[in-house]
């Protein structure tokens, strides 16, 4: 079964739609890559997945003692307020300590504890969040634009990290990319939002498909730039495409 899904989901504000018919979901084990422009929708999906926003239509099917680890875009901490790593990790619930540095090395992260996190670069940072998101042993993680305002190695870097996790927890990943031509190669589904689904496959398949070059243009050659990795062919096999923008 979906850990997640949503039926004919629509979202609106005021007298503006924001989502329209939008039906997605995320399996067990899956890395799901979210892409459109800015104002498509893409922050309300997430919201209203999370049970943030209330659909004005459609509904959103998510099991209740389903475990959702959440990785939001950027988080900023006053540098006035003294707050180590160690005490960012035990809120709202305080882990053990063990936990804690179990979950900060796996990000590669370890040996942080006593850090401010208004020391943290932006990489550093959204590794702290990531090894937050995984205290709570999530069989989901959703991640908001978590690369936004990271240099291209810090991205590629963060995109290798959530594989290793992916690889060795077997959480399914939904992540919103803000950089429509850099997604991961091992995504398993891209899909292209636009306030309704546009299309969606494997990352070739998406790069190729018409209603994305429509969307995007051809200043790239309408294509998803991959970020590159060992396993990148096993993804040119088994393409399949449905065709049906963040407010």
């Amino acid at each position: 079964m979906s850990l997640i899904a949503t039926e004919d989901l629509q979202v609106t504000y005021g007298n503006r739609k924001v989502l329209d018919g939008v039906n997605v979901s995320v399996e067990p084990g899956e890395i799901v890559t979210l892409v459109g422009p800015n104002g498509s929708g893409k922050s309300t999906l997430v919201k209203a997945i999370l049970g943030v926003v209330k659909p004005s239509g459609g509904r959103v099917h998510r099991d209740r003692t389903l475990r959702i680890g959440y990785v939001p875009q950027k988080l900023h901490i006053d540098a006035s307020l003294p707050l180590t790593v160690a005490r960012f990790l035990s809120l709202p619930r305080r882990h053990a300590a063990d936990k804690t540095a179990a979950a900060l090395a796996r990000v590669g992260m370890a040996g942080l504890e006593k850090h401010q996190m208004s020391d943290l670069s932006g990489g550093q940072l959204q590794r702290v969040l990531l090894a937050r998101a995984l205290l709570t042993d999530p069989q989901i993680l959703i991640l908001d634009e978590p690369t936004q305002g990271l240099d291209q190695p810090g991205e590629a870097a963060f995109y290798e990290l959530l594989e290793a996790v992916r690889r060795e927890t077997g959480v399914a990943v939904f992540m919103v990319s803000h950089d429509l031509h850099v997604v991961m190669s091992t995504s398993d589904r891209v899909i292209c939002l636009n306030h309704h689904i546009c299309c969606q496959g494997t990352p070739k398949v998406v790069r190729n498909a018409p209603e994305y070059r429509a969307l995007f243009g051809h200043g790239t050659h309408g294509a998803l730039a991959l970020y590159q990795h060992d396993h990148d062919h096993d993804h040119d096999h088994g393409d399949h495409q449905e065709t049906d923008q963040d407010a």
